[in-house]
């Protein structure tokens, strides 16, 4: 089931005097927050409706003055909220990208039918991601190269790999 909400940063401090704050952006294009003005914070089960205004973009993070937010004590409260897009304002997604929140949770099986595990994180080293599944093999890490990855199927909840690939290229711990 795809998520109706999409994290797109952490707050990790206040920065200055007068209420901005330095969000540490989770996404893969840091320029989706130019012109952006409106997100939520999740209290509970429920995703509050926020305001804010950018100040800057660099290197460092993304820096953010959240409205009634003006000095630094309100600032300091904002520590650790992640910041959310509803879906209708993700990214736009090519034909071949899907969202790491969209995988987590898959069900990973290969092209002979054997079962592989659930994907329970995406790892992101830099180069290309690896796939964490755990299941009946115990952890298994998988490259996400189109070549072991044949399909992702989000209708039906399961990403199918390519057996004899695996075989060359996956990592397999037991967890016991």
């Amino acid at each position: 089931m795809k998520a109706a909400y999409i994290m797109i940063g952490e707050i990790v401090k206040p920065q200055g005097v007068r209420g901005e704050v330095k969000l540490r952006p989770i996404t893969s294009d840091v320029s989706r927050f130019e012109g952006l003005e409106n997100a939520f914070f999740k209290r509970g089960e429920s995703y509050v409706p926020v305001k804010f205004t950018v100040n800057r973009i660099s290197p460092e993070g993304v820096f953010l003055t959240v409205e009634g937010v003006n000095d630094r004590n309100a600032a300091e409260k904002l520590r650790g909220k992640f910041l959310y897009v509803d879906r209708a304002h993700s990214l736009e997604l090519t034909e071949d990208e899907t969202l790491i929140c969209d995988l987590v949770g898959l069900k990973g099986v290969d092209d002979e039918g054997a079962e592989v595990g659930t994907l329970t994180e995406v790892l992101q080293p830099g180069g290309n991601d690896v796939y964490v599944f755990k299941g009946p093999r115990g952890e298994v890490l998988v490259p996400a190269l189109k070549s072991v990855v044949q399909k992702v199927d989000l209708d039906a909840g399961e990403i199918v790999l390519v057996a004899a690939r695996m075989a060359q290229v996956a990592v397999y711990s037991d967890e016991d």
